[in-house]
């Protein structure tokens, strides 16, 4: 969670979100002097995530928005990435009762959501098990939220694809075509690389065998994209990039992506892919069912 260095920051952005002017339906019925304790529960079995955010929230309302005076104390009683059971206590919280309420609805918004993706992470690693293809996030995130989602497919046994634009280049059917092809793509994206002193992966994606052959004897990146391919056909692309290896030494990384399903997930993995990314890890989820009451 450490580097995530605009934590509080977003935590500080979505209780404005929330809490606006103040929580009035808390500061008209609840004593500022009154304290209670309340634990999270979990609702139903999978992996949970976002306890250190879940604590945060608290903290900052209790410090930032309140400047109470009575001592927050939070207890996380898992971690991150342990697996949960419907009724498990994940948390308990003792301090001021309006702060309680006033951080319960951000507090589970983040942790929900978190937990969810990495429920769902989980899950899909499962079915993959025994074979060597990693499961790969997107940038398919919620706005502002990439980090956090990126680490919740971390929790729950995913590993996470490039950040963001910056740190890995992609070189999509739509860079492919504007630039004129795959060569002149592929010639100006090392170019590009060597003139600014940057040390970047290569990755392209191509639409069917006879383009996987243009990339294989021009050659000049590291992994091999192959998109929108059904089994049959990316059985043999990963095939003939296995011949090439064998024939050259020179070896690409290679991925699955598209039109991959819970049917066809371990069908595409036996292929023998090195990477299957599925964007629905974090744009297609449901939140893990969490509730806040009083102990």
């Amino acid at each position: 969670m450490n580097n995530i260095p605009n934590l509080d920051e977003l935590i500080r952005m979505a209780l404005l979100e929330d809490v606006g002017d103040g929580d009035h339906s808390t500061l008209a019925c609840i004593p500022p002097t009154a304290t209670n304790t309340a634990k999270m529960v979990a609702k139903q079995d999978g992996i949970v995530c976002g306890m250190e955010v879940g604590e945060r929230v608290f903290r900052f309302v209790n410090d930032s928005f309140y400047h109470c005076a009575v001592p927050m104390n939070v207890t996380c009683l898992k971690h991150d990435g342990d697996s949960v059971k419907k009724g498990d206590v994940l948390m308990l919280v003792e301090g001021a009762s309006g702060v309680i309420l006033t951080a319960e609805r951000t507090a589970l918004n983040f942790m929900q959501r978190l937990s969810g993706i990495a429920t769902e992470t989980h899950r899909m690693v499962q079915m993959l098990e025994g074979l060597h293809t990693q499961l790969l996030d997107t940038r398919k995130t919620t706005p502002n939220m990439r980090l956090l989602e990126k680490y919740a497919v971390k929790c729950g046994g995913g590993t996470n694809h490039r950040i963001g634009l910056y740190d890995m280049i992609m070189l999509k059917d739509n860079h492919i075509d504007f630039a004129g092809g795959i060569e002149a793509a592929i010639d100006r994206t090392r170019a590009y690389l060597k003139e600014k002193g940057k040390d970047l992966k290569i990755e392209i994606e191509v639409r069917n065998l006879d383009e996987l052959e243009q990339v294989l004897q021009h050659g000049g990146v590291d992994r091999i994209m192959l998109d929108n391919f059904d089994t049959a056909t990316l059985r043999e692309a990963v095939r003939r990039i296995g011949q090439w290896r064998t024939s050259t030494g020179v070896n690409y990384e290679t991925e699955a992506s598209g039109g991959i399903t819970d049917a066809t997930l371990r069908q595409y993995a036996e292929t023998g892919v090195d990477f299957i990314s599925v964007g629905a890890l974090t744009h297609h989820i449901k939140s893990m069912d969490i509730s806040l009451v009083k102990k």
